[in-house]
């Protein structure tokens, strides 16, 4: 069974083409873009959008905040903090 349909391929390539010819731009900035995976994320969250078959975005990994990284120095054995 495919991962991806065909409403997701076509706006892939639909995106790299505009890549290509230089007139896709970026949703939030408005700056043309030059990265092909970034073509490549563009066209799939329009595909999504428009309800096709494309799988969820994964989650971005977890950032450590400044309290967690000194928590976790002070546990270490041997910090000198």
């Amino acid at each position: 069974m495919a991962e991806y349909g065909k409403k997701a391929a076509a706006k892939v390539e639909a995106a790299l083409h505009e890549r290509k010819e230089g007139t896709l731009k970026s949703g939030s900035t408005g700056e043309k873009v030059t990265s092909r995976k970034q073509a490549i994320a563009i066209g799939l969250s329009e595909a999504r959008r428009e309800g096709g078959k494309v799988p969820p975005r994964k989650a971005a990994p977890a950032r450590k905040t400044a309290a967690a990284k000194t928590t976790a120095a002070k546990r270490a054995p041997g910090s000198k903090i």
